[in-house]
């Protein structure tokens, strides 16, 4: 094969894995708003110098912004070969994208087949590949047999997908993927909300790497996790499958969600921030009563509340109008939260192919 080797999306997803990197060489905004999953960024062009070609074409004219552009590119690929891919070796094999498989990704790859490896340029770039991702996720979700976990808010769903996944199960975490936990709550201190674009990108990830011959458990979510919704056909088919209800004490959903929602505790500025946005639903003085049991210190006596005049009324209305099969789950009885628990009621279900 002649390189720089250029490649469909299709004819490289065979081979995806056997890359040696992934190399995205479009600016870092582009990157951040999604990129092929395991890629890493190099851009030929940062985001301060496409504005500086950009202007350069408009005010000036193309053949002065080609000039600068070359120089920037030039110094760019440089500087990326020098400090990440020198001691690389002749057999090393990346794969080279850019926004449509243009000038930018064209460069990069050249000059690395001139060095002498074996590299790919994806035809088409990053386009291709979304669009490749938009259709899958339309035909995927339906090869697979889903299990649903379900359950109040506090009830260990999360936990118990955790463990799932620990004991090899395939487990398609949404709450995980979406860096929300789903409810108005549910923000992460440490982690941004991804794009919906890089929601997608880690669902077709996930769902391309699963076998069809078992069952794949997910969570009962709401078609929308934060600000990123869940792909239509994927909802169709979760809420059209056999469901497991998680039935958990409230003495002790109240004292696992203050171990997950720890950062609300230590932070009860940030959880009374939170709690504001419940005034259209509960009133303002409902919520003022919530928020100063907040700075009390009366945590555990809010969070009792909460699922007693929120969490589960809210819960029980929607489980039964999305989930076809709920009146027919099997209860999962967790007489605790402690880890044996966890461990036994999810090997239980992964035997239970």
């Amino acid at each position: 094969m002649k390189y720089p080797a250029l490649l469909s999306f299709q004819e490289i997803l065979p081979q995806l894995k056997q890359f040696d990197a992934i190399i995205d060489v479009r600016s870092q905004s582009e990157f951040a708003e999604d990129h092929i999953p395991g890629a890493i960024n190099c851009p030929v062009l940062d985001d301060a110098q496409r504005v500086q070609v950009g202007t350069m074409y408009k005010q000036v004219n193309a053949f002065e912004a080609k000039k600068l552009g070359a120089v920037l590119v030039g110094r760019n690929i440089a500087s990326h070969i020098e400090t990440l891919f020198l001691d690389k070796p002749r057999e090393w094999a990346p794969l080279v994208y850019c926004w449509r498989g243009g000038n930018r990704s064209s460069a990069m790859a050249h000059v690395m087949a001139k060095i002498g490896w074996p590299v790919v340029q994806l035809d088409g770039g990053y386009q291709t590949y979304r669009r490749y991702v938009n259709a899958s996720l339309a035909e995927l979700p339906q090869r697979f047999r889903f299990k649903v976990i379900c359950g109040p808010t506090g009830s260990g769903k999360s936990r118990l997908l955790q463990v799932l996944a620990q004991q090899g199960a395939q487990v398609l975490d949404l709450e995980q993927m979406a860096a929300h936990r789903g409810s108005v709550l549910g923000n992460l201190p440490t982690e941004l909300q991804p794009s919906q674009k890089t929601f997608e990108s880690r669902l077709w990830d996930a769902l391309q790497r699963f076998d069809p011959q078992y069952p794949v458990f997910v969570e009962s979510e709401s078609k929308k996790v934060g600000n990123v919704r869940v792909p239509e056909v994927l909802m169709e088919v979760v809420r059209s499958s056999p469901c497991f209800a998680v039935a958990l004490s409230r003495p002790d959903r109240v004292r696992l969600l203050l171990e997950d929602y720890a950062h609300f505790v230590t932070d009860p500025a940030l959880l009374n921030t939170q709690l504001a946005c419940l005034t259209y639903v509960h009133g303002r003085e409902k919520v003022a009563y919530w928020q100063q049991l907040s700075l009390s210190g009366r945590i555990g006596e809010l969070v009792d509340e909460l699922l007693l005049k929120h969490y589960d009324p809210a819960y029980g209305q929607s489980i039964k109008r999305n989930f076809d099969q709920f009146s027919e789950a099997q209860i999962l009885d967790l007489p605790d939260i402690s880890d044996s628990t966890f461990q036994r009621v999810a090997r239980q279900l992964h035997q239970d192919k």
